[in-house]
């Protein structure tokens, strides 16, 4: 019998990867077919993404798996959220698809509020206003001209499936992380669209994880030399982060990587003011269910770190440093915007330790504690305000993606959310975007089978 492979293109901020995958006595097993580098360039002062090179990428990884003889019969993508892309009436790409630390937005976000404020808008979306949501992206859009002349906007992995298939749509998971979904209706709402002076049809259909997405386009069959069809999944990477982890009534998830995302799943968005004011947000997860949780600014801030220091320590080494400083008290505010998208991350480190009145860091390893230390001391305040947020106990904690390899930072969060910790799937994005694959194709029953294989996979990686 032949083998069925399935395929999760996976894209964050700062690399991508093709990850195929098969069942296979009782156990998904996963490999990792190709990787590339995907940063955003500097062009005219702003912060751009390469479109052309990122769907270069996606084209060279299908090939991979011809070449490997794992031709998967379908394919889901999922990247980072917020971004997008906007076509003109003639299907090509209006300007540069301006990446989300590009600091246009900070103005965008001001010239909005004075449109509609905050708390309003947090009503109607239950998404928290941070300064990169779509919704003042596309405020930027539409004060430069551009907007005007978009006839479809796109969130990225839409747009992907897109220059993959032809078909014009958005997923809903993604889609929720724009700013502009209605969280009752879990729709484009018409009074932000209004304001934007947008029509929802430019957004096209909304389809949801499991859905078909469509064939291949034939240029493209010819030319990666088979045919496959692609699915919507979690397009969001976070939402099927989650549906790669144990998230349940009494498990949060904290998805570690470049962001850090803490949260519950809920079966309602929660809306009450406290929410909005403490951070929180309401994005859509599969089966129409919330993913309750707050941005940290994560690991993030360590890479920027380790990339002013010339790359030097690898991150393994990095762990090993800060554990033997960790009587080094100085800790600093993660979530300052200060820490977006600083011009030298190390020097606006140094200035609020500064000012929160501590010595500067005498080696690295002091430094890299001190962000260890931050983040996990964020993560106990933002696990205590879900607590009072959901009137829910929370048990335990499902640590998942790259960063649940880091038994430091594991440590710290156990130490200090004073619940112990559950580390892995490390590949959990790619394993969720792969079973929602393998339950839209009947591999699998249902979601419920799909967790069974999430305990398989941590207990093989422990």
């Amino acid at each position: 019998m032949e083998k069925a492979y399935f395929l999760a293109i996976d894209i964050g901020a700062s690399s991508g990867r093709h990850v195929i995958a098969e069942l296979d006595q009782g156990e998904i097993k996963l490999e990792v077919i190709y990787r590339f580098a995907n940063h955003p360039i500097e062009k005219d002062g702003s912060l751009v993404w390469n479109i052309d090179e990122l769907s270069f990428h996606v084209i060279e990884g299908l090939k991979q798996a011809k070449k490997l003889g794992k031709c998967p019969q379908s394919i889901g993508i999922d990247t980072f959220g917020v971004d997008y892309v906007c076509l003109d009436s003639n299907d090509q790409i209006i300007g540069d698809v301006f990446a989300y630390r590009d600091h246009r937005n900070f103005a965008a976000r001001t010239a909005f509020s004075q449109m509609l404020n905050e708390t309003t808008q947090y009503e109607i979306t239950g998404i928290q206003p941070l300064v990169f949501n779509t919704i003042y992206q596309l405020y930027a859009d539409k004060l430069s001209g551009k907007l005007a002349k978009a006839r479809k906007i796109m969130m990225l992995p839409c747009y992907l499936g897109y220059y993959l298939t032809g078909r014009f749509q958005n997923e809903y998971t993604i889609s929720s992380t724009s700013g502009l979904l209605n969280a009752q209706t879990s729709s484009w709402d018409s009074q932000l669209c209004g304001i934007l002076e947008l029509d929802r049809e430019r957004f096209g259909p909304m389809v949801t994880p499991g859905e078909v997405i469509g064939k291949l386009r034939q240029e493209i069959t010819k030319e990666i030399g088979y045919e496959a069809t692609v699915m919507a999944v979690s397009s969001h990477d976070t939402a099927s982060a989650v549906i790669g982890s144990l998230a349940a009534q009494d498990t949060a998830f904290l998805s570690s990587g470049t962001w850090s995302l803490i949260g519950v799943l809920e079966n309602h968005p929660v809306l009450k003011e406290e929410a909005r004011i403490r951070g929180f947000t309401n994005e859509g997860n599969y089966g129409k269910q919330i993913r309750f949780l707050k941005n940290i600014m994560g690991l993030w801030m360590v890479q920027e770190v380790r990339r002013e220091m010339g790359n030097k320590h690898s991150y393994s080494e990095i762990a090993e440093m800060a554990a033997s400083h960790s009587d080094y008290p100085g800790v600093v505010d993660v979530n300052d915007e200060g820490f977006l998208s600083p011009t030298s991350m190390i020097g606006a480190i140094h200035k609020q330790l500064q000012e929160n009145g501590f010595m500067l860091p005498k080696t690295d390893g002091e430094l890299y504690f001190s962000l260890f230390h931050s983040l996990a001391l964020k993560y106990q305040a933002s696990l205590l305000e879900i607590e009072q947020l959901t009137q829910r106990q929370i048990t335990s904690i499902n640590i998942v993606g790259g960063g649940s390899r880091n038994k430091l930072l594991n440590h710290l969060t156990e130490k200090y959310c004073k619940r112990p910790v559950i580390a892995g799937p490390i590949e959990a994005t790619a394993l969720g975007n792969i079973l929602v694959q393998m339950v839209a194709r009947g591999i699998l029953k249902d979601i419920g089978e799909a967790k069974d294989y999430v305990k398989k996979m941590i207990h093989s990686e422990q």
